[in-house]
């Protein structure tokens, strides 16, 4: 039966964090590159487990992002993905699930970027729908084509918060969102 566990990446042995990324890079075909993996660490872990190996994987990193006017602590999520075998199982529902158990104590907002809104929208994630923008340095960039992969979990201090407001995030190498 597998079981949900999470960890820091700072708790994470060598070893698991390698079995991660193996998982990662399957599951995204080869397309998962090393900016992706450094936006995945830093946070927390959370996979499912059968016996002994990783066959689902959530990061949450903490990412300052302002909506509207509003400075907000969101728990970003990256690097989700479940062994191409064992998908349809409920294995990433599980991992997802302990994502936002996560994402609640910790942090404001729920964030993330997805080509595959349908999957979270069933989880309590919600599209942003105002325009997104990334900050470098004092300017805003407006980021267009990111407009319709934006999601959010909203919950206690932010149930309220506008959809429809700019969303802006920090500059980071690779993916801005």
């Amino acid at each position: 039966m597998p079981s949900t566990r999470t960890f820091s990446t700072e708790e994470a042995t060598p070893a698991v964090l390698t079995e991660i990324r193996a998982l990662l890079d399957l599951a995204f075909e080869g397309e998962f590159t090393d900016e992706d993996w450094e936006h995945t660490v830093g946070g927390w872990h959370v996979v499912v487990v059968d016996g002994d190996v990783v066959v689902s994987h959530a990061a949450v990193v903490p990412r300052l992002l302002v909506a509207g006017e509003r400075s907000l602590r969101a728990g970003y999520v990256e690097g989700v993905a479940t062994a191409p075998g064992r998908q349809g199982e409920g294995l990433g529902t599980k991992t997802m699930t302990g994502a936002a158990t996560l994402i609640r104590s910790h942090f404001e907002l729920g964030a993330l970027s997805t080509g595959r809104p349908d999957f979270y929208q069933r989880l309590g994630w919600e599209r942003w729908q105002g325009p997104t923008f990334v900050r470098e340095g004092a300017e805003l960039v407006r980021t267009e084509e990111d407009d319709d992969g934006i999601m959010v979990l909203r919950f206690d201090s932010t149930r309220d918060l506008g959809l429809d407001l700019s969303l802006t995030c920090e500059s980071r190498s690779g993916d801005v969102w």
